[in-house]
């Protein structure tokens, strides 16, 4: 939703249902008075309420690519920040000289910002429900093809030796991939097992 227009006994009123229905905090708001409330004869009749119209300042991209841009130049990153959005995801690619600090060790600060920017993505836009990425220097596909490697490597093993084997710990994300490059993988089966953040996949013979 693009913009909004509300009514109300006040103007402050008028603009809280206009803010709630865009699901956007009032500081990035264009807030436009169309009509100011007003009281008729005896304060009942021909009374007035009031009208706003409120827009967005900035869309959820464009606030993640400009608050992105920022944080990297705090931390003296240079680095280039791509917005992108698509049906299920808003996604941030991160290019530039020094970006690989932002990965870190097998990718927990890549992971730790995503979360800190969905968090306040969502405290931005208490109504997006689609999920938000981040990535840089093109980690996460590069990742993904090794853990899907790493996946069917080990499936053989297990499969010829009939041991189950245990992977490094890994986040939700990387979990999902290994669960997904098995999925249709002849006599093995997967699970994760352990509390967060040692939660490791487990590659088992398929006993059925």
């Amino acid at each position: 939703m693009n913009e909004y227009e509300a009514s109300g006994r006040t103007v402050e009123e008028a603009v809280e249902i206009a803010l709630e229905e865009l699901g956007i905090k009032k500081e990035n708001a264009d807030i436009d008075i169309k009509e100011e409330p007003t009281q008729g004869i005896l304060g009942i009749l021909g009374n007035k309420t009031a009208r706003v119209l409120v827009k967005p300042i900035k869309t959820p991209e464009e606030f993640m690519q400009s608050y992105l841009q920022e944080m990297l130049n705090y931390m003296e990153v240079e680095g280039n920040v791509t917005v992108t959005e698509d049906s299920e995801k808003i996604k941030a690619e991160i290019y530039g000289k020094n970006a690989g600090i932002l990965i870190g060790r097998r990718g927990r600060v890549l992971s730790d910002l995503q979360y800190l920017i969905s968090v306040v993505m969502r405290r931005q836009y208490f109504k997006l429900r689609k999920m938000i990425v981040i990535d840089v220097e093109n980690y996460r596909d590069k990742r993904e093809k090794t853990l899907s490697q790493l996946a069917r490597n080990v499936a053989q093993k297990v499969s010829k030796e009939n041991i189950e084997q245990s992977l490094e710990p890994m986040n939700p994300q990387e979990r999902r991939i290994i669960h997904l490059a098995l999925k249709d993988f002849r006599g093995v089966t997967t699970y994760s097992s352990g509390e967060e953040p040692n939660r490791k996949v487990v590659v088992a013979p398929d006993r059925n």
